[in-house]
C-alpha cells in the first residue's frame, strides 16, 4: 500500500483540469464488450479502477490498450468465462460485467462485487431486473449464475423498488442486446447514465429516456462502433478540487466541467458565501470570509451527490457555526470521522446525522483512507492543517482521482506519494 504525506497551511492558487468520469468509465468498459467491432474512448481516467478492469477484459480474451487517456478495446475475440474473484473482490463496478455478458452471451457467472465498505449496497434491484427479462439467477459459492432460458432474453416492464444507478446500468446493458422492448421505470438519472446511453445509441442501440426515471430500450441485434467516444468530465472530481479551493484556496479556475451537473453542490457553496465565478465550462474560485454553516442532504441526483457530501466536510469547518450532514443513500458512510478527529476535527455522527462544528486548531496526524471518498476528505483537511499529514492506505484515493499529485503540485501543495519500500516523488 501506498502513503500519501502533505505538509498543510499553503494556499491553492492556479489552474486545475478535470478528468474523465469515474462512475461512466467504469460503466462503458464493460458495456464495450457488447460491441461486434473494436471500441474507442478518449478522456479516460488514468485510475486503478480503470487498470482493475482491464485484467478482467483480459481474463475474458478482450485485448485493451490504454495510452495518455486514449482506452482502444477489441471484443472480437471474447471468450465467455467465469471472471476472476481477485478483480471482481475488489471493484465493485464489475458487476456490470453481469448485464454485458447476459446481453452478449446470454449467461455470465460473476463473484460477488467488493470495492469501497460504505455501508449496504444489496444489488437485489439488479437481480430482479435480470428475471424480469427472462434469466434464471443462481447464488453459489460467493458468485452469480444468471442463464436465459430457451427463448433468451424478452423485453419487459420493470419497476425498480428503490432508484438505483447500478440497478438502472446493469439491466440497460443486458435489455440492449434483449427482444423486444424494455421500459425501465423508477430509473436512475444520473449523467454518466445518459453518457452510458449516448455511447450505445452510437452503436446501433435504441435507448431513448436516459436521464429520466423511464427508460425504453428496444433491443438490436448487432452493435457496432465507428466513432471514438469521449467520456463525460468527472463531477466528484470537480466537485472535490471545488471544495478545495474554496477552504484552502485564494483563487482556483476549475476546468473541463459540465456546470448543469454540479448544480446543487454550487448552490451549497453560494449558501455558504463563497464566491464563484460560473462559466459555461469553468468555474472560478475565489473563497469567502465569515462563512454560513449549512445543512447538506444527499440524494440521487439531481440532488446533492452521496460522493460528494465527504469531500465537503473539511470546507464546513471553516463556517460559523455547526453544519449537518444526512446521507439519506449511505447513512454509513462516516469511517472518515473518527479519522478527523484525530486531527482536531469538531465532528460527530448520531442518529444518520453528522454535525461539523468551527475548527481552527487542525493539526497534521497519521489517518487512513478506508475508501475513496473517505481517503479524500482526509486529504482536503490536511490541506487546511498545521505541520504534516500522512495518509495511509492511499491506494484507494489513487482509484478514484486521476493524477491527483501531481494536479495538487501545480496548484502549491507541497504533497509526494511513499510506496511501502521507496518514496516516489
Amino acid at each position: 500500500m501506498k502513503k500519501m504525506i502533505i505538509r498543510g497551511g499553503q494556499k491553492l492558487s492556479g489552474k486545475v483540469t478535470i478528468g474523465g468520469a469515474k462512475n461512466s468509465t467504469v460503466a462503458l468498459i464493460p458495456a464495450a464488450i457488447l460491441a461486434d467491432t473494436p471500441v474507442k474512448f478518449d478522456s479516460v481516467p488514468d485510475i486503478l479502477d480503470v487498470h482493475n478492469l482491464m485484467l478482467i477484459l483480459e481474463s475474458m480474451n478482450v485485448k485493451s490498450v490504454f495510452n495518455k487517456g486514449e482506452l482502444e478495446i477489441d471484443p472480437t475475440q471474447i471468450k465467455s468465462v467465469p471472471l476472476p474473484g481477485g478483480a471482481i473482490k475488489s471493484l465493485r463496478a464489475s458487476y456490470y460485467f453481469m448485464g454485458a455478458l447476459l446481453g452478449k452471451f446470454g449467461e455470465a457467472v460473476v463473484g460477488f462485487p467488493g470495492g469501497d465498505n460504505i455501508g449496504p449496497r444489496p444489488i437485489d434491484q439488479h437481480i430482479k431486473g435480470f428475471k424480469a427479462l427472462g434469466a434464471q439467477v443462481i447464488e453459489e459459492n460467493d458468485a452469480v449464475r444468471i442463464k436465459t432460458g430457451e427463448n433468451g432474453l424478452q423485453g419487459t416492464r420493470i419497476f425498480f423498488d428503490i432508484v438505483s444507478v447500478g440497478a438502472t446500468i446493469n439491466v440497460l446493458l443486458a435489455a440492449v442486446r434483449a427482444s423486444g422492448t424494455t421500459i425501465i421505470e423508477n430509473a436512475a438519472k444520473e449523467p454518466e447514465i445518459v453518457d452510458l446511453a449516448t455511447f450505445l445509441n452510437n452503436m446501433g442501440a435504441q435507448i431513448r429516456g436516459a436521464g429520466t426515471d423511464v427508460i425504453r430500450i428496444k433491443g438490436v441485434s448487432s452493435l457496432k462502433a465507428t466513432n471514438t467516444h469521449t467520456i463525460i468530465p468527472d463531477r466528484i472530481e470537480a466537485g472535490t478540487y471545488l471544495a478545495f479551493a474554496a477552504a484552502n484556496g485564494e483563487g482556483v479556475l476549475v476546468k473541463n466541467v459540465i456546470t448543469e451537473h454540479l448544480e446543487p453542490f454550487i448552490a451549497k457553496l453560494v449558501e455558504m458565501g463563497i464566491y464563484l465565478e460560473v462559466n459555461e465550462d469553468s468555474i472560478y474560485v475565489k473563497g469567502g470570509d465569515n462563512l454560513n454553516p449549512v445543512t447538506v442532504k444527499t440524494s440521487p441526483f439531481p440532488g446533492f451527490a452521496t460522493d460528494l457530501q465527504q469531500p465537503i466536510t473539511p470546507l464546513l469547518m471553516r463556517a460559523n457555526g455547526e453544519s449537518k450532514i444526512i446521507d439519506t443513500l449511505y447513512p454509513e458512510r462516516i469511517k472518515h470521522i473518527t479519522e478527523m478527529q484525530k486531527m482536531g476535527a469538531a465532528i460527530s455522527s448520531s442518529d444518520g446525522v453528522i454535525t461539523v462544528g468551527h475548527s481552527d486548531n487542525l493539526r497534521g496526524a497519521t489517518v487512513k483512507a478506508s475508501e475513496i471518498r473517505a481517503g479524500v476528505s482526509l486529504l482536503g483537511l490536511a490541506l487546511m492543517s498545521k505541520g504534516v499529514t500522512t495518509i495511509t492506505h492511499a491506494d484507494n484515493i489513487l482509484r478514484g482521482y486521476e493524477r491527483i499529485i501531481e494536479k495538487l503540485r501545480n496548484l502549491n501543495v507541497e504533497i509526494k506519494i511513499v510506496d511501502d519500500e521507496c518514496e516516489n516523488h
